[in-house]
């Protein structure tokens, strides 16, 4: 009941909102307050209830080690790891007091740290260092960026049907050791290589059962100069789940909490000079987005396809909190700030200031979507 408030005290020239009893402005500022938080807070319930049914069920993802390359041996720029003392062949153990076994927790860890200094422990050697990096903001993404690779060691764990690896006789197991002459110490060098040359023919030397071969591949490549080997390399299966239903809801409430800090992150980064065309999708580009993840998820299962395709959702719903929730006009936040003026002024905000608040909300609003919508049609059209 007031649904119509606003349109009736326009029409009329009303100075504040009908107030008939029993309708919404004639409830007090408190709860319209609450009733504006509904929406943003179910989103959050939506993914705790996720998270936590996610974690106690468990799920696995492929990993790498935390050894790392340096992408500055491959296009001779500097980089945030190259001016800390990273070095190619590095173990990276902590980061910021938290233990790294794995490259994506490497990954994680620089991507939500943009401009900030960060204390990395690293293994050389034998032996323990201590440095410290300042990941550079990618103006792209709006995630941080070092110029790292995984450490990925260049063995064949699977070959793809009808592939050029395939087609050449690779088996799992075999060990690369060079291509058309060049040492392979990991992937990066023969993905490098592959995409500065663009040799048609790529012989490759192997290691096989303790001796030596050699495999021929036909490629082709894209425009951007890359070519599906039909490879899968050496990696890890990590399984994450918690341990019985107390901790999965603790898990729930530490991912959720996690997800929504990185997401204000993510939003104050836009303001940091990044690309807004990239770095903001639409909803064109995230119902894509959803199709990637579902598809990819369930080529490797039903269960995998189902946990993948509920994270994301959380995290897109975590992302409709944490916008609803900005202090914009037409949004929950807007109203919010509108009902907390009017609970210290003891006295309902004038409908002409209100309209005048809407108007520039009208006008924000629009212009993101026209933002993300030219943005979603760069991505689609390959610009």
């Amino acid at each position: 009941k007031g649904e119509d408030s606003y349109r009736k005290a326009l029409e009329q020239g009303l100075d504040e909102f009908p107030r008939d009893p029993g309708s919404f402005f004639a409830a007090s500022p408190l709860k319209r307050i609450l009733v504006a938080l509904g929406g943003p807070v179910m989103n959050v319930v939506f993914a705790f209830v996720v998270f936590t049914a996610v974690m106690g069920v468990g799920y696995r993802y492929d990993d790498w080690g935390n050894r790392v390359v340096l992408a500055s041996g491959y296009d001779g720029q500097s980089y945030p790891a190259d001016q800390a003392g990273l070095r190619t062949g590095d173990a990276l153990v902590e980061i910021d007091g938290r233990a790294v076994t794995g490259f994506s927790q490497v990954q994680e860890a620089f991507m939500l740290s943009a401009g900030k200094t960060l204390a990395v422990a690293v293994e050389r050697e034998g032996l323990r260092e201590e440095l410290r990096i300042v990941p550079r903001l990618d103006r792209e993404s709006g995630a941080g960026k070092v110029g790292v690779y995984p450490w990925i060691d260049p063995v064949v764990t699977d070959v793809t049907e009808g592939g050029p690896a395939e087609l050449a006789g690779l088996r799992t197991g075999d060990r690369v050791t060079a291509v058309n002459g060049r040492p392979v110490a990991h992937s990066i060098d023969l993905v490098r290589y592959l995409e500065a040359e663009r040799p048609v023919n790529a012989v490759l030397r192997l290691q096989r059962d303790g001796a030596e071969a050699e495999a021929s591949l036909i490629l082709s490549y894209d425009d951007a100069g890359g070519t599906d080997l039909g490879i899968a390399w050496s990696h890890q299966s990590v399984l994450v789940r918690s341990d019985g239903f107390g901790d999965a809801i603790a898990d729930g409430f530490r991912e959720t909490a996690g997800t929504v800090g990185s997401t204000y992150r993510g939003i104050g980064s836009l303001f940091m000079g990044v690309d807004l065309l990239k770095a903001v999708s639409g909803p064109a580009r995230i119902t894509w987005m959803v199709g990637q993840v579902a598809t990819s998820g369930f080529s490797s299962g039903l269960s995998s396809g189902l946990t993948g395709l509920f994270n994301f959702l959380a995290i897109l719903s975590v992302g409709l909190f944490a916008m609803n929730l900005l202090p914009i006009p037409l949004l929950d936040g807007g109203s919010i700030v509108l009902y907390l003026v009017e609970a210290i002024r003891r006295k309902a905000v004038r409908v002409k200031t209100v309209f005048r608040y809407q108007t520039i909300g009208v006008v924000a609003v629009a212009a993101l979507f026209l933002l993300t919508t030219v943005g979603d049609i760069l991505f689609f059209s390959g610009n």
